[in-house]
């Protein structure tokens, strides 16, 4: 009997609106016994009926109990025999309500008693105790002849033996329906909370995938943004720098700076554009993306004009690559370049390499900048880098970024960030996949 969790199931106390059920069902079984009971002395079925104090006394134990069924169960069903057996033993003309009471109270040890061994055991003590005091009364009648006067007692199945078997097994059915639905009813009871707490755990578990969704959402929409800014806003301001610098003696040069500024800006805010688009209706997103490995020239380009003169190199036989792999590889490159620009100082170079092998696809970003780049210079520090390794690796590749090692002294080293991308080149196709089997035309030439 345990719970989704392993623990030991525990039948919830009865509400005080149960416990007022009870109360006003043993007030009323009171009642109906003593009515009854005035019913059953009148038809002068028993000759002798008890006295008054012991009627009173097996009717109110057989009865007033069960307003504490559901707290206390087996002591008041203990309770409850003991009256039954007075009702029974002491001639007290009722018989219909105290059988009633009995049935009830048995059947709450089995639905409502936590001790579940407590619960077996006490049903088949009451129940063996009462069949005993029947069997011992069947005895005893059957050599006094006032009882049962028309019943036959001579020979084996007599009339009186016939009527001692239906007494046996109608108690029998009696008790162990009274156990059945006990037992059931507590069966029911744990299922029930079983998949109460199964609604609950599910419930949790919806409201914890639909906060790590929000969140995840948040990270992506943080990390696109900052991508496209701050790439964009890097070569607007290294750009503006040098209009201002060079606005009085040479307009001409100051004038193609602000170009770059308003082309960047442009772009920027188109980007911007589409990723808010994409967010207010992601169900017109169609699949495809403006921006990837092809677009890398357009990095460099950009990345000359910002003053860092940049060389793209691409190794190997280039391929269609998956969507996401082909926008995530461009986001690292634009990161990278951008940190490029921003930490690698004046007068840095930085190669850009792409190449594609049999398995993988890689780029490689390096510079030779000549100053320590603050908060990049530490396995997996900034932003920036953070960022690349949550693109590339929901991907499922790697990224690599740190110092290079120097090749002319301290400070000659720079900062080299390579992303790994599995991208298995696709099957080379059989040179007569597109004509018939050679199999196939020679019979057709024997055929001919």
């Amino acid at each position: 009997m345990t719970d989704l969790r392993g623990a030991e199931w525990v039948r919830p106390k009865p509400s005080p609106r149960s416990m007022r059920g009870d109360l006003g069902l043993a007030v009323l079984l009171a009642f109906a016994a003593l009515t009854t009971s005035l019913l059953y002395q009148r038809t002068g079925l028993i000759a002798e009926p008890a006295e008054p104090w012991v009627w009173g006394l097996g009717l109110g134990l057989a009865t007033l109990p069960l307003s504490l069924r559901r707290r206390y169960p087996v002591p008041v069903a203990v309770i409850v025999s003991v009256g039954f057996f007075i009702c029974g033993q002491f001639a007290v003309p009722e018989i219909l309500i105290v059988n009633i009471c009995l049935f009830i109270a048995l059947y709450t040890v089995g639905a409502w008693e936590e001790r579940r061994a407590l619960a077996v055991w006490a049903r088949i003590a009451i129940g063996g105790a009462l069949i005993l005091w029947l069997v011992l009364s069947l005895i005893i009648s059957s050599s006094d002849t006032d009882a049962f006067p028309g019943l036959s007692r001579s020979g084996l199945f007599s009339a009186y033996a016939t009527f001692a078997v239906i007494q046996l097994i109608t108690n029998l059915m009696y008790f162990g329906g009274a156990y059945y639905f006990g037992e059931r009813s507590w069966r029911a009871a744990r299922a029930q909370a079983r998949l109460e707490a199964q609604g609950r755990e599910l419930e949790l578990e919806r409201q914890t995938s639909a906060a790590q969704a929000v969140a995840l959402d948040r990270i992506a929409i943080a990390r696109e943004l900052h991508d496209v800014v701050a790439h964009h806003v890097s070569v607007m301001g290294i750009q503006a720098a040098a209009a201002r610098r060079s606005i009085e003696r040479d307009p001409v040069r100051s004038a193609a700076a602000l170009e770059v500024v308003e082309e960047s800006a442009h772009t920027a805010v188109e980007e911007l554009r589409r990723l808010v688009h994409t967010l207010r209706t992601p169900e017109a997103e169609t699949g495809s993306s403006t921006v990837g490995i092809a677009q890398l020239a357009t990095l460099i380009a950009e990345s000359q004009s910002a003053g860092v003169p940049t060389t793209l190199i691409v190794a190997g036989d280039p391929r269609p690559l998956p969507m996401l792999v082909d926008v995530a590889l461009y986001r690292v490159v634009q990161e990278a370049l951008t940190n490029v620009r921003k930490h690698a100082g004046r007068g840095a170079t930085a190669d850009v390499r792409l190449r594609f092998t049999a398995g993988t696809v890689e780029v490689e970003v390096s510079d030779d900048g000549v100053r320590q780049r603050a908060g990049e210079h530490s396995e997996g520090a900034g932003l920036g880098i953070r960022g690349m390794r949550e693109r590339i690796g929901a991907v499922g590749g790697t990224v690599q970024a740190g110092r290079r090692e120097p090749a002319l002294g301290a400070g000659t080293g720079g900062f080299l960030v390579r992303a790994s991308v599995p991208a298995p080149a696709p099957a080379p196709t059989p040179a007569y996949a597109n004509s018939a089997h050679p199999a196939e035309s020679e019979a057709g030439a024997i055929d001919a």
